[in-house]
């Protein structure tokens, strides 16, 4: 039976299905123990559900099974531990026991940019999905959380048919994540919005049902959570949809930056004064260093590549530019310290041997240890192939930053980082940097001069302690 597409439902009415386990709630298992699925397993166990994860990696489940967070997020580690001890959660290398013990299980492996090219690398949804389909004895639901090109899920949906036998009756649906690193367990719990695509009303009430914790708990903090209920390629394109259009949020007003640079400007009275307009907002209207992570790099590439397979090319051209405005204030910085150096850029850039730099921030944001495609990491790098003395501190991504560029020297503290330092660069918008006293770290440097490549410090407070300061598009 197909259902109407698409349906908005602040309070969701949906018919109650049985679990074919005959569990009171769906058992739910979460494949690949990674940032997405290692936080989903932790909190949906938090919600009270009966949840199994598991990930081909035997050291990554031995550290959850132990109470050990593979990765740093915000309150993770004691919903971890209280869940393990609760006898609600556990992790497996077992695909067998996985395929046994769910009733819904959430797809959320990695799909990273190809090797050769712009699209996303579906190797690991095809071999989680053809993994647990073989080991299926009986029916249920697989749903991926994955961020995939369109037309994944029809794909997949393929797959499970051709190694599950007929009369089990698997279903496919799709439910994205909108996960934001360092505020991941609240997205969990407290979304803003839950998607899925459906094709009978059966995958509808399991869905439902696996979900039915995060609406207990908004009605018990007087809150709702929309629910769309939508077709496979819609679901799947809200994902790739929602971080297209906050990349060309953050890469329009640092174009800003470059013409509040070029002109005298201050990009960010400029950005206060249009974000008060409700059409446009203030969020993601930061200039600064620009955007990283796993996901938006990524994901505006994949989707720029699906699109120009579907003949759709045109329609995404401008996420190029959004790209390469984004890479070009990673250069920007280079420049800015040249400029507070006194060292002239040749064609192939600044100059910077013999100086000695401190970095502060390895991440890409604050509050993770995450330095998959991190401007700041990326900027250290260019410093040091630039002849610079790097010295890197952050707080949370030191042994990950060390691990990415081993040729850095990274430091155990701020004070450490800026000791005879002839320049400061702040590349991660860290409280620990935001809040540092510029006159005790004047006292340590060589030379007060600041690069805030996140526009995050007061660059009052900084030049009234005798730095000379530079921002990222303010004069």
């Amino acid at each position: 039976m197909t259902i109407p597409y698409p349906t908005i439902q602040p309070t969701p009415a949906i018919a109650t299905v049985t679990p074919p386990s005959g569990a009171p709630r769906p058992r739910v298992t979460f494949l690949g123990t990674g940032y997405l699925g290692a936080t989903y397993a932790i909190c949906y166990a938090e919600l009270g559900y009966e949840v199994l994860g598991f990930d081909v990696d035997a050291d990554k489940i031995a550290m959850l099974n132990a109470g050990q967070v593979p990765i740093h997020e915000p309150g993770l580690d004691e919903l971890l531990k209280r869940n393990l001890a609760a006898g609600r959660l556990r992790f497996s290398t077992d695909i067998a026991e996985t395929a046994e013990f769910g009733d819904v299980h959430f797809i959320c492996v990695g799909t990273p940019q190809r090797a050769d090219g712009m699209g996303a690398d579906l190797s690991y949804v095809e071999a989680s999905v053809t993994s647990l389909a073989q080991h299926l004895t009986r029916k249920s639901l697989i749903v991926g959380k994955s961020t995939v090109p369109v037309g994944t899920a029809d794909w997949v949906e393929q797959l499970v048919g051709k190694h599950t036998p007929n009369d089990l009756g698997v279903e496919v649906a799709w439910s994205p994540e909108f996960l934001q690193e360092g505020f991941a367990v609240d997205d969990v719990l407290r979304p803003n919005r839950i998607v899925v695509g459906v094709k009978s009303e059966w995958a509808n009430g399991m869905l439902y049902a696996a979900h039915k914790g995060v609406f207990d708990l908004a009605a018990t903090e007087d809150r709702e959570v929309p629910l769309v209920v939508t077709d496979f390629a819609t679901a799947e394109l809200v994902k790739v949809a929602a971080n297209a259009f906050l990349a060309t949020k953050i890469s329009f007003i640092n174009a800003m930056a470059e013409v509040c640079e070029a002109s005298g400007g201050d990009v960010t009275q400029l950005a206060r004064a249009i974000g008060y307009d409700p059409r446009i907002g203030n969020r993601f209207l930061q200039a600064g260093l620009g955007f990283g992570g796993a996901c938006l790099p990524k994901d505006i590439r994949a989707f720029q590549a699906r699109a120009q397979e579907l003949g759709a090319g045109e329609a995404l051209r401008f996420l190029h530019e959004v790209d390469l405005i984004n890479l070009r204030r990673r250069t920007r910085v280079l420049h800015l310290a040249a400029d507070l150096l006194g060292r002239r850029s040749g064609p192939a850039g600044p100059d910077f041997s013999g100086t000695r730099i401190a970095v502060l921030g390895a991440t890409f944001k604050p509050n993770t240890d995450d330095v998959r495609d991190a401007p700041a990491l990326a900027v250290a790098a260019l410093l040091q192939k630039a002849g610079a003395d790097v010295h890197v501190y952050d707080p949370q991504g030191t042994e990950n930053a060390r691990r990415a560029v081993p040729e850095l020297t990274y430091e155990t503290g701020i004070n450490e980082a800026v000791a005879n330092a002839d320049l400061v660069c702040v590349l991660t918008e860290w409280a620990d940097f935001r809040n540092a006293d510029p006159v005790a770290l004047g006292e340590l440097v060589a030379g007060r001069k600041v690069v805030d490549g996140r526009n995050c410090l007061d660059s009052a407070l900084w030049t009234q302690a005798g730095w000379e300061y530079r921002g990222m598009g303010r004069p």
